[in-house]
């Protein structure tokens, strides 16, 4: 059954998802999803593998247009802007809602420039702007205390942790709108994703976050809403506290139980 939970963030979302279906060729992956995100609140996308969080992470930001069998269907819109049209710019919606990918990938440059490649990319050249962007997205990423003196290094030669803070860092120097989080810490040691949990705290006070987990203490500790999904299905969908604490569908309550899943 399909939950249908309009009432998340209905009175000034950030996105709207009205029947979303997607298909991998005649495989259908989601199944007429329609939810809401809240603007500045950090929402997580719980369930087992294979059941369509991260497809349904990456059609928010088209990035399943890279998939030749890949269809879409149903409504998307940011900021009240449908992104399922032609005519949108795709490069300029992905500046819009960044990405933070489960494996750490730090273009082959130095940390400077994977942190302002975006900028670059828009056609900014004025290297005050950039350096001052820069210096901006690292505080922001809890990274330049531990960057600022050798930003022209390779940032293949961070630790794992840096790298995922680099590549949040680069996210959010284009200044996004939404920020989604595909397992951003599934490849970190603890007391990297205490660093990395620390900071989606922190950056709720400014973006909209999305996050896909299958660590379901990391859900209850770092977000304020919860969607279940499970066979492509959105199951059910709220207050992260009402969700793990009093569930209103049985699927949900084995799931977070360990009972299945």
């Amino acid at each position: 059954m399909t939950a249908k939970t309009m009432e998340i963030g209905s009175s000034d979302p950030v996105i709207e998802v009205d029947d979303l279906n997607f298909h991998y060729g005649s495989a259908a992956a989601l199944h007429n999803i329609s939810m809401n995100f809240t603007r500045k609140k950090v929402t997580a996308l719980i369930g087992p593998s294979g059941c369509g969080k991260s497809t349904f992470l990456r059609c928010l930001n088209r990035m399943n247009d890279m998939i030749d069998i890949a269809r879409v269907e149903g409504r998307i819109r940011l900021n009240g802007d449908e992104i399922y049209t032609p005519k949108l710019d795709v490069i300029e919606l992905r500046r819009r809602v960044g990405m933070v990918f489960q494996k750490s990938n730090p273009f082959p440059k130095s940390i400077f420039e994977n942190v302002v490649y975006g900028l670059r990319i828009a056609g900014v050249r004025n290297r005050a702007q950039l350096a001052e962007s820069c210096e901006k997205a690292l505080r922001s990423a809890a990274l330049w205390d531990e960057v600022k003196d050798r930003l022209e290094d390779s940032a293949l030669g961070l630790s794992g942790g840096q790298m995922q803070r680099l590549c949040i860092a680069r996210a959010i120097a284009v200044n996004p709108e939404v920020i989604l989080m595909d397992e951003p810490c599934s490849a970190l040691d603890p007391k990297s994703t205490a660093r990395v949990e620390e900071l989606i705290s922190e950056l709720r006070e400014n973006y909209t976050i999305i996050i896909v987990t299958h660590n379901m203490q990391q859900a209850a500790r770092v977000s304020d809403h919860t969607a279940f999904f499970f066979e492509g299905l959105l199951v059910e969908y709220g207050l992260t506290n009402q969700v793990f604490i009093k569930p209103k569908n049985k699927q949900t309550e084995d799931y977070i139980t360990g009972r299945f899943g």
